[in-house]
């Protein structure tokens, strides 16, 4: 089976490394309250609307702790890395694998979703939306390897 989306198998490895780091350094992050001065640096932003000030604006040069946008780039990356890289073979049944494992994910987030706008506010709401930027990419990972194991494991 040809796909075109798909990035060589050589990929998956390395996004593993980016995905693994970026989900160590998020949690270090969250439990730390996001509280953090490491590479704070000058950044452009499109829109800056501080919670104190009056010099909101759009194309501000302003001061940032990069930290937390590193970690989800190292996130985001690497999830995309690992899933969608080529398998070792790639074939029908892999195909099959990954676009169920695709529309699951995204029908699991969004119902986990729903249920948050429901029973969920304040600021753990917010908590649960940052979360909610990755989610997709987890399950789905997650559901396809679980997947592609359990066919192994039955196949042997």
């Amino acid at each position: 089976m040809k796909s075109n989306y798909l990035l060589p198998h050589k990929y998956k490895t390395m996004g593993w490394v980016l995905f693994v780091i970026g989900l160590l350094s998020g949690s270090v992050l969250f439990f730390n309250g996001y509280d953090s001065s490491f590479l704070n640096v000058k950044v452009l932003t499109i829109y800056y609307e501080p919670i104190f000030s009056e010099s909101s604006g759009f194309f501000k040069i302003v001061d940032n702790t990069i930290t937390d946008e590193l970690v989800s780039l190292l996130i985001i990356i690497g999830g995309l890395l690992v899933g969608f890289s080529k398998e070792k073979v790639e074939d029908e049944f892999i195909y099959k694998l990954r676009k169920d494992s695709l529309v699951w994910a995204i029908l699991f987030n969004y119902f986990i979703l729903i249920a948050t706008i429901l029973l969920v506010y304040d600021l753990t709401f917010f908590h649960i939306l940052v979360f909610n930027m990755f989610t997709p990419l987890v399950f789905f990972i997650i559901r396809f390897n679980f997947l592609k194991y359990k066919a192994n494991s039955h196949d042997e």
